[in-house]
Order: C-alpha cells, then structure tokens, then sequence
C-alpha cells in the first residue's frame, strides 16, 4: 500500500535550454525538484496535509507532484505557469490544486488558476477556507520554460 501524504509545499522555477527539455529540465532545478523523478498526480491535497517550507528532497525520490508548465522557442514571448490550492472549512475533506500555463504574464495565470480553484471547490459544494497559490513568468530568449507546482510529501 502507497503512504498517503502528509505534507505539501508550492514552487516554481524558470529557465532557457538549449532544446525544450533542457529547459524544463532547468526550471525543474530552478524549483528544487530536478533530482528527484514526478510522479504526477491528479489535483487533491489529503485531508489534514501541513504545508510546510520546501525541502531538500533525496536524490531520485519519487516524488508526487501537481505541476504546470509552459515551453517556448518565441524569442520575447511572455510565458507563464501557476498553481493554486483551495482548502475547504471542513478539514476533513481534501484539499483542491489547480494548474494552468499559458503565453502571458504571471498575474493574468495566477489569477484564471485562482479562479479555478473556487470553481473546482464549488462544483464540490464545499465552502473555501483558503486558496493559496504560486506562479512564475519568463521572457524566452531561445527556448525558454516556466514549472510551478504543489509537491507532496510524507
């Protein structure tokens, strides 16, 4: 049986590369994230998870992760990436992360990922406690890539 998670952090990170994954490779770094391999996951927080400061992960952990992320070879392309992670009253539910990337500045992103937090928690008729959340621009120059993302951890 796979331990249920019992922590949770944000982050995010940017970078240019020489092909596209180099670049997502560099944002991973950029995150914290880049030594360890993602196990993406779908969008919940377990119930009663603490937020906690980011982490100095083992070396090729496995990690479970929400993330998005936007690659680009338009050189001065604006691209973003965000999450948001919207938690109801009731604690005994689960927590909601929401991802989104698009060309276009961070606070634009963050706002639409916000925006589908509170959506997500009402079409589960769940009243918010609190939406917290994260985003992150870069300017391309090559081939650029931005990554933000809910880690989760035990």
């Amino acid at each position: 049986m796979i331990p249920v998670p019992t922590k949770f952090y944000l982050v995010s990170g940017a970078s240019e590369g020489f092909m596209p994954l180099n670049a997502f490779d560099g944002a991973l770094l950029a995150s914290g994230v880049g030594n360890t391999n993602l196990m993406k996951m779908s969008s919940i927080v377990p119930p009663k998870c603490s937020r906690i400061d980011p982490i100095q992960l083992p070396y090729g952990a496995l990690v479970p992760i929400a993330y998005a992320y936007r690659i680009s070879q338009i050189p001065g392309e604006i691209i973003s990436s965000a999450v948001a992670c919207a938690f109801p009253v009731d604690e005994e539910k689960p927590g909601l992360i929401m991802e989104y990337s698009a060309a276009g500045h961070k606070e634009e992103i963050e706002r639409i990922v916000i925006k589908m937090a509170e959506e997500g928690l009402h079409y589960r008729n769940e009243k918010i406690k609190e939406i917290i959340s994260i985003s992150n621009s870069h300017e391309v120059i090559h081939t650029g890539a931005t990554f933000s993302a809910v880690v989760l951890w035990y």
